[in-house]
């Protein structure tokens, strides 16, 4: 646990592990405890990867970011602690919801040591209005285990899920809520005005393995967009899970891992 002053903020990061860089970014109002949540145990299974989970500013521990005002400034912040803290190093990126868009902003800055990606849920559009979206479904749910939540857990929960049950309650609680509740609102509203980069992402194709995991039922970012820059990322797999929102790392645990541990299979085999 350390922190990395830089321009704009003093961000907040965890280093866990020895090895080539892997840095992960979470999405717009959780914090480092969501990528923590889900990729700390692949690593269970695999050694040679240092993990650097990092808050962006105006969430979690993050501190000192009063300058952020844009995305424009959010990756100026990120491209500049990625320099602190792995200067002239060669990296790979896993990128959630929010953190996807930002990866794709740090792709088009630093592609030449950007050696795979990976995309959970990515923002592609980053107007909402812009987007293809269903609207929300719940597919599964414990009435039994519902019935335990208070009215405010169960409609947060009931709005944010599709699969309502114990196990996914937790992880929910414990690794998005948690980081929502600590968010600094007056930071968001500042940056959701001026959400979208000042350039274009995605006009050179992306040659390094990347992934993209996107929900079949997500509400919130949808996953037709994703399906569109297919063709910049000639090196991706795209996949589409069933039974799955806007949080399928939680939904489809398991696929998730399998599907990660793939794509750090192909990363690894590009060193030989």
């Amino acid at each position: 646990m350390a922190y990395c002053k830089v321009k704009q903020a003093e961000i907040y990061y965890e280093d866990i592990g020895e090895g080539k860089p892997i840095v992960m970014i979470h999405g717009f109002s959780p914090d480092h405890r969501l990528m923590k949540g889900c990729m700390e145990p692949i690593f269970t299974e695999r050694d040679g990867w240092r993990r650097i989970y990092i808050d962006l500013p105006g969430m979690g521990r993050t501190k000192n970011y009063q300058d952020i005002n844009s995305s424009d400034d959010m990756l100026k912040a990120v491209c500049e602690f990625i320099q602190s803290v792995i200067p002239d190093e060669d990296y790979i990126i896993v990128g959630e919801s929010y953190g996807g868009y930002i990866t794709r902003g740090i792709i088009k800055k630093d592609a030449e040591r950007v050696q795979g990606a990976a995309f959970i849920c990515p923002v592609i559009l980053p107007n909402p209005e812009d987007r293809t979206v269903g609207a929300h479904h719940i597919l599964k749910k414990d009435e039994a285990f519902l019935s335990k939540l208070s009215n405010e857990e169960a409609e947060d929960f009931s709005n944010h899920q599709v699969v309502l049950d114990e196990y996914n309650w937790s992880r929910y609680k414990d690794e998005v809520l948690s980081g929502c509740m600590v968010v600094d609102e007056k930071v968001l509203l500042k940056v959701k005005e001026r959400y979208a980069f000042s350039f274009d992402v995605d006009q050179e194709d992306f040659l390094k393995p990347s992934l993209f995991l996107m929900g079949r039922q997500d509400s919130i970012v949808g996953y037709k967009d994703a399906l569109d820059v297919m063709e910049k990322y000639p090196r991706g797999t795209f996949a589409t899970l069933d039974v799955a929102g806007h949080n399928l790392q939680i939904e489809q645990s398991d696929l998730f891992s399998h599907l990660v541990h793939e794509w750090l299979d192909r990363v690894e085999g590009e060193k030989n």
